[in-house]
């Protein structure tokens, strides 16, 4: 394989917002690095496939957000605005995660965040009204990023 291809290396999980729409969590691989992939898919009569809404993570990353992740209250209500967490991606570039508010509800998001520029169009919300569901799937890619691959890459 050629070493600058995109590899899907595990298919972690989807959680489904609607009938039309999910957002997928996987590990994948580009340039011989592994990456978590969170990226929200669309399924409509003219389109079916995955959207530019999503970011990604390094392994370290996520073994720095999931501990973060799981001392937030269980109920959605108990959660309180701000900033969690911010983690560094590379040299000037990070994802800011933060409890916010989009259109009367809440949720988790996950923006990059880059020096020169501030916030990006990278990123991604997550309604914490599937609050559980989203811990699990962070839970699981943790689990899954300690094991070993079935493939080169």
């Amino acid at each position: 394989m050629s070493e600058s291809s995109f590899m899907l290396l595990r298919d972690i999980g989807k959680l489904v917002l609607s009938e039309q729409e999910e957002v997928h969590f996987s590990i994948d691989a580009y340039r011989g690095y592994r990456y978590v992939s969170v990226r929200r898919y669309l399924r409509t009569d003219n389109f079916v496939g995955p959207t530019r809404d999503g970011v990604t993570f390094t392994p370290e990353m996520i073994r720095a957000l999931v501990p973060v992740l799981n001392q937030l209250p269980a109920e959605e209500k108990q959660m309180k605005l701000g900033q969690l967490a911010k983690l560094a991606k590379r040299a000037g570039i990070c994802v800011v995660v933060t409890v916010a508010e989009f259109r009367g509800q809440r949720g988790l998001e996950l923006r990059q965040w880059e020096q020169d520029k501030g916030f990006t169009k990278k990123g991604i919300w997550l309604p914490l009204n599937k609050w559980t569901e989203i811990r699990k799937l962070f839970a699981e890619t943790l689990t899954a990023l300690d094991e070993v691959p079935d493939i080169d890459f």
